[in-house]
């Protein structure tokens, strides 16, 4: 099926002319379309971040003493960039550390109830199984259709709440289905109730302006090494209410006996470079070309890339392989796969790693239900012509695997 093709947004160029791509260090014999995984770090940050190792290396024992107070100065820098309250941040490795910290600090009973979606992140999801299980609780999971509204998502998620529930655990933006949740209405239902709320928002630092507007919750955490650009292992924990002072780091340090969030800043010998240099991207996306701007070539990109990419298949298949997400995000976007592949979580990762292998493709497959997804996301350094490469070489590759896959007796 042929759908009117979007007009390709103009790539962005660097100050001195040059394609956007020449500020990473990413390799320039494959192709990169899934920032949003495990994300990509300028060359200036890299360069950054490897000065303050070779001075923590070449002075540790005055290094760490003073590391404290340099991570007081990047949390201010990156609470300032999130529109967030920097007495109230704490950094953490990854969203997913994060969520653990959570569940290892926050006070429940036996018995306890967990509310989760079936659009969250598995090891997330899992670490709030592993909670249940040491309080003889349980996990429900609320099912929300692909392509539901956001009414019909927070009445999917209120109607599992119930007198027993301890914690929610929801997205705001979904990482294997690329849809946005309704966290506002969610969290405001459950503060209502006296639920606390954990909203997963690993992949919204750097996609909004300011991520946390209209979201009462008490407990958010974002990753800033996605589409923020910072080094990899660099989070933001955002704690509010009186179950703020109940968080602890995953290490006890010699900063235990100081209020949340100072704690959190003294992690013994660690090495927390990764959020010392974090500012250093934020300034270089904004210095460069703005946030604004590039949310917007990001968002048009995507709009771009996901109708080139189902047009492809449809060409072939003479089916509609654009997706309705519901509530879509601006750099985020699903392609529904030919019928027969990354029917599971599994199968998905061996179709990514398969693609790399033999495509020279770096991208992204999710599953969700049962069906398979492309999953595309872009960035600053990305093209139209990245994704006109994975139509002409991924595409006919995809539909060849799925016919294997299908006919496989």
């Amino acid at each position: 099926m042929n759908f009117p093709l979007l007009a390709a947004p103009a790539p962005l160029l660097l100050p001195d002319g040059g394609a956007a791509a020449g500020a990473w260090t990413l390799d320039e014999s494959s192709v990169h379309i899934n920032h949003g995984s495990f994300g990509a770090v300028p060359r200036v940050t890299q360069e950054l971040q490897n000065a303050l190792r070779a001075e923590m290396d070449a002075a540790p024992v005055a290094w760490f003493p003073a590391l404290p107070s340099l991570v007081r100065e990047a949390r201010t820098r990156i609470a300032a960039f999130l529109d967030v309250d920097v007495d109230r941040t704490a950094l953490v490795p990854n969203a997913s550390a994060g969520a653990s910290v959570v569940y290892s600090s926050l006070p429940v009973t036996r018995g306890l109830e967990i509310v989760v979606t079936d659009h969250g992140y598995g090891a997330v999801t899992m670490g709030a199984e592993r909670l249940a299980r040491r309080w003889g609780g349980t996990v429900r999971t609320a099912h929300i259709p692909l392509g539901a509204t956001a009414s019909e998502a927070h009445d999917a998620i209120v109607v599992e709440f119930s007198d027993r529930t301890a914690l929610v655990v929801i997205d705001q933006i979904t990482s294997p289905t690329a849809r946005v949740l309704p966290v506002g209405s969610i969290s405001a239902e459950a503060k209502r109730r006296g639920i606390p709320v954990l909203v997963d928002a690993a992949h919204v630092p750097g996609l909004y302006a300011s991520p946390m507007d209209g979201i009462d919750c008490d407990f958010w955490v974002g990753n800033l090494h996605k589409f923020a650009c910072a080094p990899r292992g660099t989070a933001a924990l955002v704690a509010r209410g009186d179950l703020a002072d109940e968080l602890y780091p995953l290490v006890d340090s010699w900063g235990a006996p100081y209020p949340y969030p100072d704690r959190f800043d003294t992690q013994g010998t660690l090495d927390q470079t990764s959020y010392l240099a974090t500012p250093r991207s934020l300034d270089f996306i904004e210095e460069t070309w703005g946030w604004d701007a590039a949310r917007r070539y990001l968002s048009e990109l995507a709009d771009y890339a996901e109708h080139r990419i189902a047009d492809a298949f449809g060409a072939v298949t003479g089916d509609d392989h654009l997706v309705d997400v519901g509530m879509p995000v601006n750099a985020l976007r699903l392609v529904r796969l030919p019928a027969g592949i990354a029917t599971t979580h599994p199968s998905a990762d061996a179709l990514r790693d398969r693609v790399v292998s033999e495509l020279g493709v770096e991208g992204a497959f999710t599953s969700f239900d049962g069906i398979g997804y492309f999953r595309l996301s872009t960035h600053v350094y990305n093209t139209p012509t990245d994704f006109d490469i994975f139509a002409e070489r991924c595409v006919p590759a995809l539909l060849e695997w799925a016919r294997e896959a299908t006919s496989a007796p």
